[in-house]
């Protein structure tokens, strides 16, 4: 399929839908790519979908047959993107490559969701046959072709070699405001504005960043999601009427991509009678994974990210289809009265604050957790620039993020973005109806743990005295282990003979 004297600057194998997307995005930036899938059928695919947007009577895509004439395409020293699912996929491609004859001092970018320790070990694994570099990427397939959000970890080598390659693909925002700068059309390069793409650290720091990205966009999904449901079922709107509301916030603190498409997704009909198609989309959510390993990574480090952790749960309880409806039809729930204008208007201002609010708690945990992460992993982690990556190109990139990347620009040793004087002021400000919101909801009987959870995270967060003290007790009660007093030495622990008469306290 390739000619002999055919030499590229970047293999790519796997061409489905992100790989596909990427590979045309390089060649709008002037980068020749040799292109390999298992599937020849995708080869053709790309090359085909290449001359239709040029209209040039060649492609500026070199398909390959095998992973040997894969390498005979490439420029020495290699250079080979992988967009392949993540697990046992990525591990064949390298053993075939290492068939092939790929050198140590080629270089193998892994861009596919890996898990963040499989990225570790596969560092390790191949070391002595080639330098593998991982890059986490986020936009979906638009993002893809137009610019996504790149999270590359791994040998600051490898990174010197792909960061011009990188940043000439990456979404691209502007210095002052943070917003996206659009890039809809094949063809188009932009080479102004900051690009969304940073060296973020050692191996597996890249993918454990994406691991945390794809754990926030869960809880935001949910928290948009909850607000469809209590202004579904708790006011009566239609799904157009919501997309109104939602719309309307969109051009506010609440801009975002997944506000957008929440909007593009309630306005969208179908069939002859003009049903919205929502209505007609089975209430049974999908997930691959990430969201999972961000909420486990959140109890194994031991600090909370209970609205992440929510989100998955939701994402759980709605595949019981069955189990729901049968529950529907034996547990009562309350009667929710009609409200008048009035009370319509406060409610819709009341859960515009209660989002607002939750997304910033969801943001924290995210940031928390990479904050934990970077401690026990000895990474330094520049989490201004991790926000910076986000404001374009990605799912959850927002106008949000702007003070955030000042939140940390301000302080890069902030401990918990709710510390932080915007967000504690913006907290403060909008608490009130985020309660209100979600007493209404419980009043309603409508479940939202995303927006729940948050406020609940907040409480806690602002709660100089838990009752981790009567918890302490009980533990020391039943299984004699411990606790310190807030009267004495830190270091010094005590332990009450519960069984005795006298129930007498020593020092341990």
């Amino acid at each position: 399929m390739v000619e002999n004297n055919s030499v590229c600057d970047i293999g790519f194998i796997g061409l489905g839908v992100m790989g596909k997307n990427l590979v045309l995005n390089l060649a709008d930036n002037g980068f020749s790519i040799a292109a390999f899938d298992l599937d020849a059928s995708k080869v053709e695919d790309t090359i085909a979908q290449d001359m239709a947007e040029t209209g040039l009577p060649s492609a500026r895509v070199v398909g390959c047959s095998s992973y040997t004439e894969l390498l005979a395409c490439l420029k020495p020293p290699h250079l080979i993107v992988l967009s392949v699912p993540a697990g046992e996929a990525v591990d064949d491609v390298c053993e075939n490559l290492i068939g092939a004859g790929i050198q140590p001092d080629d270089i193998v970018i892994d861009t596919g969701n890996s898990l963040w320790v499989d990225t570790v070990e596969r560092e390790k694994k191949y070391h002595s046959n080639f330098i593998l570099f991982s890059s986490a990427v986020s936009g979906g397939e638009v993002g893809a072709r137009f610019g996504p959000a790149l999270m590359p970890s791994g040998a600051p080598y490898a990174w010197t070699r792909i960061k011009p390659i990188w940043q000439a693909i990456a979404a691209k925002v502007d210095a002052k405001t943070g917003k996206p700068i659009e890039r809809t059309k094949p063809g188009e390069v932009v080479n102004e504005g900051e690009p969304c793409a940073a060296y973020i650290g050692p191996a597996g720091a890249g993918h454990y960043v994406k691991m945390v990205h794809n754990g926030i966009e869960y809880a935001d999904m949910q928290i948009i999601c909850e607000a469809y449901q209590m202004l579904r079922d708790g006011v009566g709107l239609t799904s157009d009427e919501i997309a109104d509301i939602f719309a309307q916030w969109n051009r506010g603190p609440l801009e975002s991509y997944l506000m957008e498409i929440s909007v593009e997704v309630l306005r969208h009909r179908v069939g002859a009678d003009n049903t919205p198609l929502v209505e007609l989309i089975l209430d049974k959510a999908g997930q691959k994974g990430t969201g999972l390993w961000t909420a486990v990574s959140s109890l194994e480090l031991g600090t909370p990210a209970p609205t992440i952790a929510q989100a998955v749960y939701a994402r759980s309880i709605s595949s019981f289809k069955e189990l729901r409806v049968t529950a529907a039809n034996v547990l009562q729930g309350p009667q929710i009265s009609p409200f008048n204008e009035l009370d319509k208007q406060n409610f819709i201002e009341q859960l515009h604050d209660a989002i607002y609010c939750a997304k910033i708690c969801a943001y924290a945990q995210g940031f928390q957790l990479m904050k934990l992460a970077e401690k026990e992993h000895n990474w330094q982690l520049d989490f201004a620039s991790i926000a910076k990556i986000w404001r374009a190109g990605c799912i959850i990139r927002a106008i949000f993020l702007q003070p955030i990347t000042q939140a940390f620009a301000r302080n890069p040793e902030l401990d918990n973005l709710l510390l932080d004087d915007f967000f504690a002021e913006q907290l403060n400000q909008h608490q009130l109806n985020w309660r209100k919101s979600v007493a209404n909801a419980a009043l309603m009987g409508i479940p939202t743990g995303a927006i729940t959870s948050a406020l609940s995270y907040y409480d806690a967060m602002r709660c100089a005295s838990s009752p981790a003290n009567l918890l302490q007790g009980q533990r020391d009660f039943f299984g004699a282990h411990t606790f310190a007093r807030v009267d004495k030495a830190a270091s010094k622990k005590y332990h009450v003979n519960w069984s005795s008469a006298e129930r007498d306290m020593v020092e341990v």
